[in-house]
């Protein structure tokens, strides 16, 4: 099934999609290329509000202003080499924090709950980083921000319980 396909069957049904990733193997050259194409895509919707971040900057003649090479630097530095070791972290955390609860999936898969995750909600994100360079700080941002996160986390969940508590988690090892 393409990328874009499972992508749009994960938000009908997050635990049967990540149930087939699961079955597929485990494959940590897939997840880690998932969780890289997920940060790319949310490096790529911050270029609006950058954009319009260092237009307002310089029309105001602010001391600290920065150019916009800059700032586009600085995010391609926090999302495609800081956020993917956070997002490694997090992933085990998770993974230590169901144990005490009756988890019982692998290591493996509470990655990838989280990397599949991170790339399934990443279109939102381009949504928000449009909101937010065309229309800037307001109740629209707001709200979009707020189906972000609230999409991520259920989401996640989601995929999390599947891959700790799901029939795909019977056997696993850590």
């Amino acid at each position: 099934m393409a990328i874009t396909t499972n992508m749009l069957a994960s938000w009908r049904a997050p635990r049967a999609t990540l149930r087939r990733m699961l079955a597929a193997g485990q494959r940590e050259d897939r997840a880690l290329m998932l969780l890289m194409a997920g940060c790319f895509v949310i490096f790529v919707a911050q270029w609006p509000r950058l954009a319009r971040d260092a237009e307002l900057a310089q029309r105001l003649g602010e001391e600290a202003e920065q150019p916009l090479q800059m700032l586009i630097g600085g995010t391609l530095l926090a999302w495609l080499f800081i956020m993917p070791i956070v997002f490694y972290a997090l992933a085990g955390l998770s993974h230590l924090a169901l144990r005490p609860f009756g988890g019982r999936g692998s290591a493996y898969g509470a990655r990838l709950a989280l990397f599949w995750t991170v790339l399934v909600v990443s279109p939102l994100m381009l949504l928000y980083g449009l909101t937010r360079g065309f229309i800037g700080n307001g109740p629209e941002a707001t709200l979009v921000g707020v189906v972000v996160i609230v999409g991520f986390f259920a989401h996640w969940g989601l995929c999390l319980a599947e891959a700790e508590f799901g029939p795909s988690a019977d056997g696993a090892a850590a």
